[in-house]
């Protein structure tokens, strides 16, 4: 049985990659942000905010197919 707080967290991150697969960037980037004031070392979490950041400043090609490119080291 998981707590409360890993629920809500769960809940916010299964939100955000719904609304990054929708290309929703900015909307999911806050699911994101929110997931991360649950647990701030929740490494999933930074890693799709950091890519919403990206998108939401260089949107991806209209036939985007979710995959994230990594263009810099």
């Amino acid at each position: 049985m998981i707590d409360e707080k890993t629920k809500q967290l769960l809940d916010l991150f299964a939100e955000g990659r719904k609304r990054y697969k929708l290309m929703e960037f900015a909307e999911a980037q806050k699911c994101f942000a929110q997931a991360l004031k649950v647990n701030p070392d929740d490494g999933p979490s930074k890693v799709y905010y950091a890519r919403c950041k990206h998108y939401v400043e260089n949107p991806p090609p209209e036939d985007w197919d979710g995959v994230f490119v990594m263009t810099t080291k």
